[in-house]
C-alpha cells in the first residue's frame, strides 16, 4: 500500500507530464508523420523534418503541430502522474528492504525494477490515448484520408474506433507500448539518476552549494540526457506502434516484430528509426521540462525527488 503522503509524488508527476506536452507535442507531430507516409510503399513522403514542419505551417498553421494535443494532455498527465508515482514510491520500498540511503549511488537493482514496473502499469493508459492522438495526427490537411473518414475530434476518434473494431481496437499497438514503456523508462532513470549524482557530486567536490539555479540546471540537463537515451533505446517499437495504430485495416498484424520486419526490407535500418531527428530534438526540452517541474514541484509539495 502507498502511504498516505505518497499522493504527493503523483501531483508532482502530473505538473510534470503537462510540461511534457506544452514543450514536446509539436515535435512529437512531425515524428508521428514522418513514421506514418515515410515508411508506405505509396503516398506523401517528406524529405526532413524540416519539411514536415513546413508543410503542416503551411496547410494548418500552427494549430497543425497541436493536432491531437487534447488526448495527449490527459493522457500524458495521467499516465506521468502514474509514472512517478509508482516510481518514487517503488524505489523508495526497495531502497528501504535494502537498507540503502535514498541519496546514495545510484543502483541499477532499484532503478531497473522500479523504472520498468512504472513503464508497464502506464502503457495500459498510453496505448488508448496515443491511438487517438495518432490518428489526428496523421490525419491534416495534407493527408491522404478522405474526408468522408476523417475524426472532428479526439472523442469521436475514440468512439468511432470502439463502434468499428470493439474495445479491443483502442488497445491497438498495445504489446509494443507495453515493451517501449518499460525498457524505454528503464534507460530513461538510469541515465536521469547517474547524471544527476555524478553532477551533484562535482559540485560538492569544487565547494559550490546546490541552490534553485543549479538544481534547474542540473534537472535540465540529466532530464534532458534522460530524454535521449528512453527514445535512442526504442524508437523502433515507437516506429511499430505508431504503423499499427493508424493502418486504416483492422485486420493488419499488430506484432511489433513482423511490422520492423516489413520495413527493414523495404527502408532498411534508416526505417526502423524514421522520425529520429524530430523525436530527439523534443527529447531533450520536453524531458528536461517535465524533470525540472517534477523536482521543483517536489520542494513545494515537501517531498524529496531523489
Amino acid at each position: 500500500m502507498v502511504e498516505i503522503s505518497g499522493y504527493k509524488d503523483y501531483v508532482a508527476g502530473l505538473l510534470a507530464g503537462v510540461a511534457t506536452v506544452a514543450i514536446g507535442h509539436p515535435f512529437d507531430t512531425v515524428k508521428v508523420k514522418l513514421q506514418k507516409h515515410n515508411t508506405e510503399a505509396h503516398g506523401i513522403k517528406y524529405k526532413n523534418a524540416l519539411h514536415c514542419t513546413a508543410r503542416i505551417l503551411q496547410s494548418e498553421g500552427v494549430k497543425g503541430l497541436y493536432r491531437g494535443a487534447t488526448s495527449s494532455f490527459v493522457g500524458v498527465a495521467f499516465e506521468s502522474s502514474l509514472l512517478f508515482g509508482i516510481y518514487s514510491q517503488t524505489k523508495q520500498k526497495l531502497q528501504h528492504m535494502r537498507g540503502e540511503s535514498q541519496s546514495g549511488r545510484p543502483q541499477l537493482q532499484v532503478i531497473i525494477p522500479s523504472a520498468s514496473f512504472g513503464g508497464a502499469i502506464i502503457s495500459f493508459v498510453l496505448c488508448p490515448s496515443e491511438l487517438v492522438k495518432c490518428r489526428m495526427q496523421v490525419q491534416g490537411t495534407d493527408s491522404v484520408v478522405p474526408k468522408s473518414s476523417r475524426y472532428g475530434g479526439p472523442l469521436e476518434c475514440a468512439l468511432k474506433t470502439i463502434k468499428d473494431e470493439g474495445v479491443k481496437g483502442i488497445f491497438r499497438g498495445g504489446v509494443s507500448t507495453f515493451f517501449r514503456e518499460s525498457i524505454g523508462n528503464a534507460a530513461f532513470f538510469i541515465a536521469y539518476e547517474n547524471v544527476r549524482y555524478r553532477m551533484h557530486s562535482q559540485l560538492k567536490a569544487i565547494s559550490v552549494d546546490n541552490n534553485n539555479v543549479t538544481d534547474v540546471g542540473i534537472g535540465i540537463l540529466s532530464g534532458g540526457l534522460g530524454g535521449v537515451a528512453f527514445w535512442s533505446a526504442v524508437l523502433p517499437l515507437d516506429v511499430a506502434k505508431t504503423i499499427i495504430q493508424t493502418s486504416p485495416d483492422k485486420d493488419s498484424t499488430r506484432n511489433p516484430l513482423l511490422v520492423l520486419n516489413t520495413i527493414y526490407k523495404r527502408s532498411g535500418v534508416r526505417g526502423c528509426y524514421t522520425g529520429l531527428g524530430p523525436t530527439i530534438l523534443r527529447a531533450f526540452p520536453a524531458n528536461a521540462a517535465a524533470i525540472v517541474t517534477w523536482e521543483l514541484a517536489g520542494k513545494l509539495l515537501g517531498i524529496r525527488c531523489d
